[in-house]
């Protein structure tokens, strides 16, 4: 799949660790840490364009022109429940950031995302948002979490996850084109019950040790 506004990550570290939250065999507590170290190593990458400014700074020797980011502030917003396995590695890069949630589970007859919870940052209109969830299978519950986001009116919106299906990256970039996409791995296609394939299995449930 060819698009400018999708970013599938091949450095080393995250694919490594990605077949290890692939493997049935990992187990919960495992999961969860290889969770948050492939959503920092991906804040790594998806904040390379974030504007930078020069001060001078005074080190034991003499003062330098050195650089900090210009006055950015940002958001993450989980998609519940799954997102919030990302939540503790990208607040580990940038723990200034405010947090909000969007509950939404998917009905398991029709498919469709549920909406049943939305708590964000007041300020979110000053803010560069990072929408975080490990799948994204059939795009449902990105596509409408961002657009509920929207509404706020964000600076810029930036959603990032672990595993994505062509079927639902292709539904999600053509909801949001100017959405910038941060994915580890694309995978072959979705099964008869929207998994996607090969997967890793149900990201919530093993995240949280649930079934």
């Amino acid at each position: 799949m060819e698009n400018k506004n999708v970013f599938i990550m091949e450095h080393p570290l995250i694919q490594h660790k990605l077949t290890i939250l692939r493997d049935e065999r990992t187990g919960s507590k495992q999961f969860r840490e290889l969770v948050s170290e492939i959503a920092m190593l991906m804040c790594y990458e998806s904040t390379r364009d974030l504007p930078l400014r020069e001060i001078e700074t005074k080190t034991p020797i003499a003062t330098a022109k050195t650089k900090v980011l210009a006055g950015r502030k940002m958001a993450f917003v989980p998609i519940l429940r799954a997102g919030l396995g990302m939540v503790e590695g990208v607040l580990s890069l940038i723990p200034a950031a405010k947090v909000g949630h969007i509950g939404m589970y998917r009905d398991p007859k029709t498919h469709k995302p549920v909406d049943y919870y939305c708590k964000l940052p007041a300020d979110l209109n000053e803010r560069d948002v990072f929408v975080l969830d490990p799948m994204l299978a059939t795009g449902g519950s990105a596509i409408d979490a961002v657009s509920r986001i929207k509404e706020f009116n964000p600076k810029r919106i930036k959603f990032m996850c672990i595993i994505a299906a062509p079927e639902g990256l292709e539904a999600f970039t053509k909801a949001h084109p100017d959405v910038p996409v941060f994915c580890a791995g694309l995978d072959d296609h979705l099964n008869e019950h929207c998994y996607i394939v090969p997967g890793l299995g149900d990201a919530g449930d093993r995240i949280f040790g649930t079934k």
